[in-house]
């Protein structure tokens, strides 16, 4: 959907040198000579040669939650409609978007010549998109299982829609708290969990048990469902 705009991006980081992008994106240097390397093979031309479908292409706790690979053709189609994921690159995608290897997070102070870091680059741009679809929900509800760093990406206050934050937390050292590492899972978890069950009305997604989690309503707000385990 933004492919221009990550063309744009992509022309900047090229710009840096592998030992700058170290400081970057506080990588150590293989992991910087890695990407200054993918970063010279991207193209603004993706195929089925050079990209894989988004959904398959990350790798980190969230998808590993998701585990599409066993998704049917009708999850698959399910997915594709209903779940977005937000890039540092390529702004918004769809599940089955092709894209091709990068590194680029939402918080990385990447400055340049079109403005001073990724938020203000993408925030109107993703706040008019995700306006725009709200336009053809019927439910006018988003289930941000975004981390703050992506999801402060958009304007939510501007949205014309019932934002609801799903909260994970894990019971340690005698209390109920976010284990990051545990919250990202989960936050694949219940995207996997929606789109098994096909959930388009948000208040099913109360059900949510997954891996031991259960909804609590007593420790939930209107716009903050807590669950705990």
């Amino acid at each position: 959907m933004f492919l221009d705009e990550a063309a744009m991006l992509m022309d900047e980081l090229i710009k840096y040198s592998p030992y700058e992008m170290e400081g970057l994106m506080k990588v150590n240097s293989g992991l910087a000579e890695k990407n200054f390397m993918r970063h010279l093979q991207w193209s603004g031309e993706h195929n089925l040669q050079n990209s894989k479908q988004a959904l398959h292409a990350y790798d980190g706790a969230v998808f590993q939650g998701i585990n599409a690979d066993d998704f049917s053709e009708e999850e698959l189609v399910f997915a594709d409609k209903h779940i977005r994921i937000l890039s540092g690159l390529y702004g918004v995608l769809k599940p089955l978007d092709i894209i091709q290897p990068y590194r680029l997070e939402m918080g990385t102070k990447f400055s340049t010549q079109y403005s001073k870091d990724l938020y203000v680059f993408w925030q109107d741009k993703l706040t008019d998109y995700f306006e725009e679809e709200m336009k053809k929900q019927n439910y006018n509800v988003i289930i941000n299982l975004a981390s703050r760093e992506y999801s402060s990406a958009i304007n939510l206050n501007r949205l014309h829609a019932r934002v609801v934050t799903p909260v994970f937390k894990d019971y340690k050292r005698g209390v109920y708290k976010i284990i990051t590492i545990y919250a990202k899972r989960a936050r694949g978890l219940m995207s996997r969990f929606m789109t098994k069950n096909k959930i388009v009305m948000p208040e099913d997604l109360k059900a949510f048990d997954e891996e031991g989690y259960r909804y609590m309503d007593s420790l939930s707000s209107e716009d903050e469902w807590v669950f705990i385990r």
